[in-house]
């Protein structure tokens, strides 16, 4: 062990608590009991994540005006409108036994850092708050529980772009639009839902709670994010152990979304990654047992649309007769400014979102996650410790939110797939598009957790799981449906098609995998082009660049950027507009501009920036007949097109074209867009690091979405392979670092890294990480205060 060592007194604490910290950034905890385990976790989140932990806090409680002024009131009404407001004692009792005793540790050592940051703020105060000039906040540890629009949920937004497709442009186009699965799934307008009544923004309310105000380019997704895992077998390894992989897509943020931790005390020693503002580890292994998830997207959420009494716009028509919404008022503190008194609207399914009296209408979200023991990934207190398959299952029965993919895997060589999540049970309606709120539609309570399938031991020796429908054949029993709203296949295709291919795997072979840019759509659009010629100089440039192309969306390649831009910008569109063309009005209203109708429609069919695209889509056009032979023209002005773009972005010379060129993470901290909301001239050097060129796309293992500007939006800043039982051989990345701190070593030590697909040993044994060791802390049992007894 080398490196220098700091003190800290915690109040609360029972016993001394060391952490190690490796020279990765991450801290080895060592506790004589889970209490003192716990409350270290949160004192050391706070030293390194303070600033993070605050803003979580304050955007999920609806705190925002209170320290950022009165342009965030609207944000904090929309938030407090989906905070759980049930039961204590029984949102407690769902997670099992301990939980909330961890989150009272936990939120102890918070707050206890929050006190010494009040007690010397030249010493301990993060630069972000000095930069919006505010301090830090006391915790109370059922926010932990009541904070709810952090997680990834599903379906609304779906429904609603369902229903305005439908509604403006016919069911063709919601065909094009997205594939629902299973395939074949024909959409039925539920009997009373008219909508014309629905209005283009019903759920802004909606995105203010569940997207964060802070970025200037941030927006809600249809399909928010993703994630790859997979498990293999000892029978595909080269070292005869089992290997578990995951790499989690989320939007790419600075801090990083996720820390690092390894907990150890009696009966626990556990190791991976987990929320910052949480207790705990969701993606790891305990010695025991490696676990890791991605999302299983369960329709957790539907839209209700109400019948207003004309004489009262707050009571709606309910089986025979009116019921009055529920009235919630509450005072929204405004930094400079008086407390803003509101008026919380809810109807018996939830949050009212809309109102709309000139149309005796109203809306609200009925949602699953807001119901107890259903805290966004607080459920992972319940299975970390789990040392076989079976327990872990046990636990898995008590997650609520969000859906999740679960695979574990233990030394012995057991491994599996276990879906977990509450899904609600529709009778006679499939939740695809938003519903009467007259009682007609209701929820029959929740699928029990033995009615989700599940794998053990498959004899193929591996199994895999990114968000596609992987449903068995048959399911589901008793008709009862999980979403018909699943990610394109295309990540899990190409996973399939390496796991299978080799019996030799090592965790090195498994980052290469997920850092692999194989682009399934070029390969199969690729070959369209065979036999075209084109008669203009940069249709011909395109034709030969593309057609010497592997397919791989390297950062170097100059072919992938030619791809990317002709898909996305050109040939897609160009698919859809001749798609829809068909459908574009030949008489009547709108008749005279058939033209601006058909842009319109391929705009609301064009994925959001950041979002993946389902390539399903295109290749049923490309496979379409055609008989007027109109698909080659196509393809070669649109490439011509996309060579054009390309030129006038990258320049004329092809030496110089590159994807990673186009194609590169630009990390920014939220302080940076905050400040710009106050109009602010500069930021800070540290809310932004340089930017750098990455591969892949939102199609790829590697997934790497990106924004008009080609800037990647999300992927995967952590990553993590577990080597079953020679545990010291696993393998992570967590970019842009562990810290949170602008002033620490941590903050941004692994971006480069990350960048170009690197990994880092996940040490865990006391040996190695004495071995590793930087710096070591050591808190201290301290008097109590009573600021900390919150």
């Amino acid at each position: 062990m080398k490196g220098e060592t700091a003190s800290f007194a915690v109040p609360g604490l029972g016993e001394p608590v060391e952490i190690l910290v490796d020279r990765w950034g991450v801290p080895h905890l060592y506790a004589g009991s889970r209490a003192d385990l716990f409350l270290a976790q949160g004192f050391n989140a706070a030293r390194e994540r303070l600033f993070q932990l605050d803003l979580w806090r304050r955007r999920g409680l609806g705190l925002l005006s209170e320290v950022l002024g009165a342009d965030y009131v609207e944000h904090d009404r929309a938030a407090r409108l989906f905070l759980y407001r049930g039961d204590m004692a029984e949102e407690w009792a769902a997670y099992g036994p301990g939980t909330r005793e961890m989150a009272r540790s936990f939120v102890a050592g918070v707050n206890a850092y929050v006190t010494l940051v009040h007690e010397d703020p030249s010493r301990f105060l993060p630069p972000e708050f000095a930069a919006l000039d505010y301090a830090p906040a006391h915790w109370h540890h059922s926010d932990l529980a009541r904070i709810r629009t952090h997680g990834l949920f599903y379906n609304v937004r779906q429904e609603v772009a369902r229903a305005l497709t439908l509604r403006d442009l016919g069911p063709r186009a919601e065909e094009l639009r997205k594939v629902r699965d299973p395939l074949g799934h024909r959409l039925t307008v539920p009997e009373g839902l008219d909508l014309d009544v629905l209005p283009e923004d019903v759920l802004r309310v909606y995105d203010l709670a569940t997207t964060p105000p802070w970025s200037p380019r941030a927006q809600p997704s249809q399909s928010p994010d993703g994630s790859n895992n997979w498990v293999l077998a000892p029978s595909k390894t080269a070292t005869g152990r089992p290997l578990l992989a995951n790499d989690p897509h989320r939007a790419l943020t600075l801090p990083s979304l996720r820390a690092l931790a390894h907990l150890s005390a009696p009966g626990l020693d556990v190791i991976g990654a987990g929320e910052p503002a949480l207790p705990g580890i969701s993606i790891g292994h305990n010695g025991h047992l490696a676990f890791g998830l991605t999302i299983f997207p369960v329709d957790q959420e539907d839209l209700y649309v109400y019948r207003t009494d004309p004489r009262d716009p707050h009571a709606y028509a309910y089986g025979d007769g009116w019921e009055r919404m529920t009235c919630v008022t509450e005072e929204i503190p405004v930094r400079d400014a008086e407390p803003v008194r509101t008026k919380l609207w809810f109807t018996r399914h939830g949050p009212v979102v809309r109102e709309r009296p000139e149309r005796d209408a109203a809306f609200a979200v009925r949602a699953a996650w807001l119901g107890p023991g259903m805290a966004p990934y607080l459920g992972s207190a319940g299975y970390m410790d789990a040392t076989t398959p079976d327990a872990f299952i046990r636990a898995l029965r008590r997650w609520g939110a969000p859906g999740e993919n679960q695979v574990y895997a233990a030394a012995d060589g057991t491994m599996g797939w276990c879906p977990a999540a509450q899904v609600p049970r529709r009778r006679g309606w499939d939740g695809t598009l938003p519903v009467p709120g007259d009682g007609t539609y209701e929820w029959d309570g929740f699928l029990h957790a033995g009615d989700l399938p599940s794998t053990r031991d498959p004899a193929a020796g591996w199994l895999a799981t990114a968000n596609q429908y992987n449903l068995p054949s048959g399911y589901p029993r008793g008709g009862w449906q999980v979403t018909h709203d699943w990610y394109a296949p295309t990540r899990y295709e190409r996973c399939a098609e390496a796991l299978a291919a080799r019996d030799d795997w090592s965790a090195e072979d498994c980052v290469r995998l997920q850092t692999d840019y194989v682009s399934l759509p070029a390969r199969r659009i690729l070959p369209r082009l065979a036999g075209l010629r084109g008669e203009r100089l940069r249709t011909r440039t395109g034709l030969e660049l593309l057609r010497g192309w592997d397919g791989r969306l390297t950062a170097g390649s100059g072919a992938a950027a030619l791809f990317q831009v002709w898909y996305r910008r050109h040939l897609r569109p160009a698919l859809l507009r001749e798609a829809l063309r068909p459908s574009a009005p030949s008489t009547g209203p709108g008749a005279e501009d058939a033209e601006g109708w058909l842009r319109a429609a391929v705009r609301r069919l064009t994925p959001a920036d950041g979002e993946a695209m389902d390539p399903r889509v295109d290749l049923r056009l490309l496979d379409a007949p055609d008989p007027e032979g109109r698909l080659g023209p196509l393809l070669l002005d649109t490439l011509g097109e996309a060579v054009a773009d390309v030129t006038a972005v990258l320049g004329p010379d092809q030496e110089d074209w590159a994807w990673g060129a186009l194609h590169r993470a630009r990390l920014v901290h939220p302080v940076a867009g905050l400040l710009a909301r106050q109009g602010a001239e500069a930021v800070p050097d540290w809310c932004r690091l340089d930017a750098l060129p990455r591969g892949g796309s939102a199609e790829t293992v590697g997934a790497a979405g990106y924004l008009a500007d080609f800037a990647q939006s999300d992927g995967a800043s952590f990553r993590m392979v577990v080597d079953v039982g020679g545990w010291d051989g696993s393998l992570a990345m967590n970019s842009p670092g562990q810290s949170g701190d602008p002033r620490s070593a941590h903050y941004a030590d692994l971006y480069r890294a990350w960048a170009f697909d690197g990994a880092f040993p996940l040490v865990y044994s006391r040996s190695r990480v004495e071995g590793e060791t930087t710096h070591r802390i050591v808190l201290s049992p301290a008097p109590v205060t009573p600021s900390s007894r919150r």
